[in-house]
């Protein structure tokens, strides 16, 4: 078996103005090790997904977390950074340390704060993760509104079935009491340029885009021999990293072929396939990403992943519901903190501690975490470990 998820933490995710990163750190992992019922002293090693790009001063945060106890005090703490995939950057190098043997314990966090900066300096700060000799002037919705409409040349308008993911995940953020926005959304609206949805990157629209949110996560990874000592653990089927060129001009940008090599690569390794998958929480920054995630992961042919949404595939109740938790859409996509988010957000449906987000008869789940263009892709596959 492999290391084993036991205990987990997760602050709301929003505008959190009157909270810094340090308490957000400290919250989330005060969650974690008291959800394990672990003591501080016997964490062995502490991993930090935080992407920041200057949108905190903060930016050797490894340590905050020790001022949650003493007892953390002269234990390892080491920053991971991969852009959106941060999270899970760390999630995979406790899971190294673990294998490895060199912890037993492992204390992972992914954290952002993002509402120090105004929208623009955050759509800046953004934009570090592309390529700057080619990409320096362009934003990341710029750059998913040119992978969009790249897709609708090839593929046809895909407006509509835009509409109705974001549609899907803010309704599904109605049953996440952690999700920055509560508040449903009528596919008319969605599907209409206006004031309140104006046109941000065409043809992405306002409600195509994530939010810009703070927030935090935090997870308890232990050795394999350790699961049976904790009330619940969930076990990595497999987990996946691919990366891909950094340069867009080097894919084929309606393809995602890093992504998709993650999930061949992870349903080969669990020794499962797509549809054997009870539930996924996939890397929406964009609604069309979600959208072509849908191929990526084998759900419909390459250019037909509207099918996937207008046949309710990944609706809650849906053969294979994608994003119960609302998403990077709804739930919010403090950068840092969204794969350790997906994880714990994963692990909660495993062990039926989902409450309204809760997909029935939950046995194996898929997290996909996407930094940058799908350049850093992690696929894990998890179930509950008994």
């Amino acid at each position: 078996m492999e290391p084993c998820i036991v205990g987990w933490g997760h602050t709301k995710f929003g505008a959190l103005k009157d909270r810094t990163l340090e308490d957000l750190i400290v919250a989330a992992a005060r969650e974690a090790l008291d959800h394990a019922g672990l003591p501080a002293a016997e964490v062995d090693g502490i991993w930090l997904g935080h992407f920041n790009s200057g949108m905190v001063g903060d930016a050797f945060a490894s340590s905050l977390v020790l001022s949650l106890d003493e007892d953390l005090r002269f234990t390892p703490a080491t920053r991971c950074e991969n852009a959106c995939a941060s999270g899970s950057a760390a999630i995979y190098s406790a899971l190294d340390a673990v294998r490895a043997g060199s912890a037993k314990v492992a204390l992972v966090i992914g954290v952002e704060k993002m509402t120090e900066l105004d929208t623009r300096g955050v759509t800046k700060a953004l934009a570090g993760a592309s390529y700057q000799k080619e990409e320096s002037d362009v934003s990341f919705p710029q750059i998913f509104g040119r992978i969009a409409g790249q897709y609708f040349q090839n593929f046809g308008d895909q407006s509509e079935a835009l509409a109705r993911i974001a549609v899907k995940n803010h309704r599904n953020a109605m049953s996440n009491p952690l999700a920055h926005l509560h508040k449903e959304v009528t596919f008319e609206f969605c599907n209409t340029v206006s004031e309140k949805n104006p046109m941000i990157a065409a043809p992405l629209r306002m409600t195509d885009c994530s939010l810009i949110s703070d927030g935090a996560a935090a997870m308890v990874i232990v050795a394999p021999g350790m699961a049976a000592d904790f009330p619940q653990a969930v076990t990595f089927r497999s987990a996946v990293q691919v990366n891909d060129f950094l340069p867009m001009s080097r894919r084929d940008m309606t393809a995602l072929a890093g992504p998709a090599r993650a999930f061949d690569l992870a349903y080969e390794r669990a020794g499962i396939g797509v549809g054997d998958v009870d539930f996924a929480e996939v890397h929406d920054c964009f609604t069309i990403a979600e959208l072509m995630i849908y191929e990526a992961m084998g759900l419909t042919p390459r250019g037909k992943g509207a099918r996937a949404i207008a046949e309710g595939v990944v609706a809650k109740g849906g053969s294979c519901p994608v994003n119960l938790s609302g998403g990077l859409k709804a739930k919010g996509h403090p950068v840092g903190a969204t794969g350790v988010s997906m994880h714990v957000m994963a692990a909660r449906q495993l062990t039926g501690a989902a409450e309204g987000m809760q997909a029935e008869g939950a046995e194996i789940g898929l997290v996909f975490n996407m930094g940058g263009s799908g350049v850093a892709n992690y696929c894990s596959v998890l179930e509950a470990a008994r």
